[in-house]
């Protein structure tokens, strides 16, 4: 039974850095990958995803869900020689939470209404 080839992938931050290269199984889930990308961010970056649903993984300009697999997601390069493949790691938090934290900053707006009659 032949070996199964480890793909190498990195990711691409927001500032324009680089997390890794790391080597995973093509059967490893989206879902496994962004949790070691949680991991291994850079702490001293001002924007730091706190869990793996904060962040978000584009390859080839598709969002990539978290039940795929890596061998899956590589399919259009399968054709290229071997290399790291390069991802975009995007933090997005999650939407409840932005929308407490919008209600929390935003002072109360009060109507009012005014005519000029000339």
């Amino acid at each position: 039974m032949p070996e199964e080839e480890l793909v190498e992938l990195k990711f691409r931050i927001f500032d324009g850095s680089d997390i890794g290269p790391f080597s995973y199984s093509p059967t490893s889930t989206v879902a496994m990958v962004k949790e070691r990308i949680v991991t291994e961010w850079p702490k001293d970056k001002k924007i730091v995803p706190k869990g793996a649903n904060d962040i978000k993984l584009i390859n080839a300009g598709k969002v990539l869900e978290n039940n795929r697999t890596v061998g899956q997601c590589r399919a259009p390069f399968g054709e290229l020689p071997k290399g790291v493949i390069t991802m975009h790691a995007v933090v997005q938090p999650s939407l409840a939470k932005a929308k407490t934290e919008k209600k929390v900053d935003e002072a109360p707006r009060k109507s009012i209404c005014s005519c000029s009659i000339l």
